[in-house]
């Protein structure tokens, strides 16, 4: 049961306030968790505050639920009201005299989770509520249409009641009346965003319930539960095992690691040589930690730099010495970006090189110290090779293969991939498992067309792609940055996150009125506006180095010149003062795989924003002429991308002072 209590409007009248509160008490206690005294006054006052303004004769038939646990978010309503006609979601601000934008965003975001996860949710208006207690009294502006997560209403103790029954006669009597009884137990499956289940694994070693949009997620429950077979089979033997994990952008790769990284009993760690990702969530899961258990920051900075690592660091760490490293299970982030050896062993301006051999020789030779038993769990994200030097899993198979004591596991994709230096050869070393392939995307929430359609368009197919493009497919078209912006702002009700990204080799984005990268990547994913450091303030944007293994709610892609369209796409690279065609082919494909890593980086829409570039005259600047936009722009129209429709902005309710 997710609710800490739930009754009808008549059990609601008929008990006490103070046993409310009581019972209240005794669920958080159930939760092992301790109650403040300013907690239980603020149930009190609830209590009150609903009795008054349900006391009115059409609420007879409705039902109260009181702290709605968000499963899997980490999140909790005060209140929801389910009528035959609504779901009235409230949020209280004791004491409160204003409507800061964090509250409303709080109490907007919770009916924005319920429409997009409660299965009981999405027939019925869902009208969020943020009552501030002692606030002025606010002129009522009911919307226009009663559909989905209506605009916040806002409203203060006194109004409540007559806010609740104006809106729940303006709504009208459904066609099918909403079942009060069964609402609370309908299936509720969200999907936490990586840094959210990343907080909650670490913060509870582990959850067995990570992510689970749709029943077809099931694909990521049964990956995780075949990888620890099988590392539950080399402790038994005190063998030394390679897990690849394979799949298609979005279907839980990252999740999955992290769930085995923090999840398990033996010491563990998760590596990565993204380091934009690693800095994101060590800094995510020390806030956390710092804020939940009323810790020094630092502290918790400090403990977060043993579960989160550099891949290069710890390589590098081991090829120096002789000794055991303290895990028993490393998941290898991104494994297929792993150094061959040319690359491993170079020196630069700002490292000299202690790796005699290719990324995946080290990992193999330094986990072979581990006393009893060694793991190794690789993610191979297919199709997102966006940098020279990165060996494949084709280098994976030959070090194995020159090391008798360790055995692979992998699914029968790996013996097919198109490219043979991410095949892995059929040996007797190499046991198939198509458990360990993820193909059902988990991050796009709205379709699971996405990564479908985006293979389609970035392999120049505008007939496949259109046929993908249904209503519900998330990708919209604009020529207009303004536009761009505005339309992220629509999109990202409550506490929703926005960002723009572009790729690296988009140079002259900066003439379109976009020149500035991401600054500090921590505070661009974490803080939030007011905070100009903030993605949402649409001032910067992340390349695909900053974002590859994050994501955001709501993704704006910067269309760059270095990948035109003439009748096929056009990889380019800008030097100097003009555009020069891509000869060789792996970094063709490098730049096709940035637009795919850019393109699938939304849990919910994508707007395309296709820079107008400059016409003909006396100014005209070849390096982004209109012409090639213009074909840019016509191939993703005619693949299905949707032109972008302004959202109409939402009038703040008024208040009466």
């Amino acid at each position: 049961m997710r609710a800490w209590l739930s009754l009808s409007r008549d059990e609601l009248l008929a008990l006490a306030p103070s046993e409310i509160e009581a019972r209240l008490a005794a669920a958080q206690a159930r939760r092992l968790a301790t109650t403040d005294l300013p907690q239980l006054d603020s149930w009190l006052d609830i209590a009150v505050l609903l009795q008054s303004a349900l006391a009115m004769p059409e609420a007879a038939d409705w039902r109260v639920v009181l702290e709605y646990d968000l499963l899997r978010l980490d999140k909790r309503i005060d209140a929801v009201i389910v009528t035959p006609r609504a779901i009235f979601v409230l949020e209280f601000k004791r004491g409160a005299r204003g409507f800061p934008l964090a509250d409303r965003r709080q109490a907007d975001d919770y009916a924005q989770d319920l429409w997009d996860f409660h299965a009981a949710s999405r027939s019925h208006p869902l009208v969020p509520i943020l009552v501030a207690t002692h606030a002025p009294d606010v002129a009522w502006a009911p919307p226009l249409i009663w559909q989905g997560a209506v605009p916040l209403m806002l409203s203060n103790a006194a109004g409540l009641g007559d806010l609740l029954a104006r809106a729940h006669a303006a709504i009208g009597p459904p066609g099918t009346p909403l079942d009060v009884a069964g609402w609370e137990h309908a299936a509720y499956r969200p999907v936490p965003s990586i840094i959210a289940a990343a907080e909650m694994l670490y913060a509870r070693n582990g959850v067995a319930e990570i992510a689970a949009a749709r029943a077809d997620a099931q694909n990521l429950h049964r990956t995780t539960q075949a990888i620890r077979a099988i590392i539950a089979q080399t402790r038994a033997e005190g063998g030394r095992s390679v897990v690849f994990i394979t799949g298609i952008p979005g279907a839980g790769k990252t999740l999955c690691g992290l769930n085995i990284a923090f999840g398990g009993g033996e010491p563990a760690a998760f590596l990565s040589g993204n380091v934009p990702l690693v800095r994101v969530l060590r800094e995510a899961l020390a806030r956390n930690a710092a804020i939940q258990g009323r810790t020094r920051l630092e502290a918790e900075r400090h403990k977060t730099h043993a579960k989160l690592q550099n891949v290069h660091r710890f390589l590098e760490a081991g090829a120096t010495g002789a000794h055991a490293q303290p895990e028993n299970i490393i998941v290898f982030d991104e494994a297929q970006r792993a150094w061959n050896e040319a690359q491993a062993t170079k020196d630069t301006q700002r490292r000299k090189s202690h790796l005699s051999m290719s990324e995946p020789a080290h990992a193999l030779e330094i986990m072979a110290r581990a006393p009893g038993f060694a793991v190794i769990v690789a993610l191979v994200g297919q199709g997102q090779e966006i940098n020279t030097g990165e060996a494949g899993l084709a280098e994976w198979g030959r070090a194995i293969a020159d090391r008798p004591a360790w055995r692979g596991f992998a699914a029968s994709a790996v013996l097919a991939a198109p490219q043979p230096e991410q095949r892995l050869p059929a040996a007797p070393w190499l046991s198939l498992d198509d458990s360990l392939d993820l193909r059902v995307p988990i991050r796009a929430i709205r379709s699971t067309a996405g990564a479908a359609w985006v293979e389609a368009v970035l392999a120049g197919d505008a007939a496949a792609a259109a046929a993908l493009a249904t209503p519900e497919l998330p990708y919209f078209l604009t020529r207009s940055l303004a536009a761009l912006r505005g339309g992220l702002r629509g999109f990202c009700r409550g506490q929703r996150r926005a960002g723009i990204v572009a790729s690296a080799g988009a140079r002259r984005l900066r003439a379109e009125g976009l020149g500035v990268q991401v600054p500090g990547i921590e505070d661009w994913f974490l803080n939030s506006w007011p905070d100009i450091r903030a993605s949402e303030a649409l001032e910067t944007f992340a390349t695909e180095y900053d974002c590859q293994g994050l994501e955001l709610d709501a993704v704006g892609l910067a269309w760059g010149g270095d990948l035109s369209w003439a009748g096929a796409w056009q990889a380019r690279e800008f030097s100097g003062a003009r555009w020069n065609r891509v000869a060789k082919p792996e970094n063709r494909t490098f730049i096709r795989n940035t637009y795919r890593v850019l393109l699938t980086r939304a849990r919910y829409e994508t707007i395309i924003w296709v820079p107008p570039g400059s016409a003909a005259g006396d100014f005209h600047d070849t390096t982004r002429a209109a012409a090639e936009m213009d074909a840019i722009a016509g191939f993703l129209s005619a693949c299905g991308a949707r032109a972008l429709a302004m959202p109409t902005p939402i009038p703040e309710p008024a208040l009466l002072l």
